[in-house]
């Protein structure tokens, strides 16, 4: 399923326009997103959590090159789904 897809299912279902549920499916994808860059966790009770973890700094191998690479720690964006949500998702 697209963003469109997306907005098209909501404005069908509350009968609100296209244009506007564009506009608020952005905003709200940008707040989530600015949300995480600074650090902080966007929580959805029954959805689900969008996290950033940390990923800790580990070693690599350029196999082609046969080098070793070291990847330094760093910051992931993350979604944990809700309880709700898995059950939900595992009847069908």
């Amino acid at each position: 399923m697209t963003k469109a897809d997306i907005v098209s299912e909501i404005s069908k279902s509350t009968g609100i326009d296209k244009s506007t549920v564009l506009s608020t499916v952005e905003a709200f994808m940008d707040v989530v997103k600015n949300s995480l860059s600074k650090g902080d966790n966007v929580y959805l009770r029954g959805f689900g959590s969008f996290v950033v973890k940390t990923r800790a700094q580990k070693t690599a191998r350029n196999i082609s090159k046969n080098t070793t690479i070291i990847i330094p720690e760093h910051n992931i964006p993350s979604f944990k789904p809700a309880k709700v949500f898995l059950n939900s998702v595992a009847e069908k």
